[in-house]
């Protein structure tokens, strides 16, 4: 495969898989059993709100609470969040494995960037099978950094000269132009992105871009 990229940095939600729909289950529980079932959210909601890190989205489901609540709040909502997804897993977007499978084969390094949680990724590749694609991966619970430096650090660990970066928020595009690095619009995820370097509507078409066709 004569590629114009030698890495390639993926997102997680949006981008390998849909876990809102298990994840949006498991915190309306964690907010009922913490004292605050006056809050909800939905799946819907979880789409505009992942991407973000874990503390700020707390912050937009509880405004309300002092700090010090949300902050204790996190790690329990971190811990219903875990152990739903040990048990159903997201849902993984329709070609992504065999993609994965060929860039894999082509010598195309793969790593995963992510503002998530620590321990989150690795759940990811325990319920997808995944790990065994990814060369590397990064997130703040991890490095304490958040997703343009951890990209600006996946690429600088692994003497990447020409990477790009998959996602499919803005946030994750912002993150892309903050860091140097051009970024795919996973357009099928949960986010728009106008501006984008290239824009793929679905996994297998990801082969196509970066063969530069």
């Amino acid at each position: 495969m004569n590629t114009i990229f030698d890495g390639i940095i993926f997102d997680v939600d949006g981008t390998i898989w849909d876990s809102t729909p298990v994840v949006a289950k498991a915190w309306n529980a964690a907010l009922k059993d913490f004292g605050y079932g006056d809050h909800t959210v939905t799946a819907d909601r979880l789409k505009g709100l992942f991407g973000l890190p874990m503390s700020d989205i707390i912050k937009d489901i509880l405004p309300y609470a002092a700090l010090k609540e949300r902050e204790a709040f996190l790690p329990v909502c971190s811990k219903y969040e875990f152990e739903a997804l040990e048990n159903e897993g997201g849902i993984v977007y329709e070609g992504l494995k065999d993609t994965l499978s060929e860039l894999v084969g082509e010598g195309i390094p793969l790593f995963i960037v992510s503002n998530c949680q620590s321990g989150y990724i690795e759940l990811v590749y325990r319920k997808t099978g995944f790990g065994i694609y990814f060369k590397d991966q990064l997130c703040p619970g991890d490095t304490g950094r958040l997703k343009a430096a951890n990209i600006g650090l996946i690429c600088e660990n692994h003497a990447l000269k020409s990477p790009v970066y998959v996602g499919d928020t803005v946030m994750d595009m912002n993150a892309c132009r903050e860091a140097g690095v051009p970024f795919i619009h996973a357009a099928y995820g949960f986010g728009r992105a106008e501006g984008a370097d290239m824009v793929i509507d679905s996994p297998v078409e990801l082969l196509k871009r970066v063969k530069g066709e």
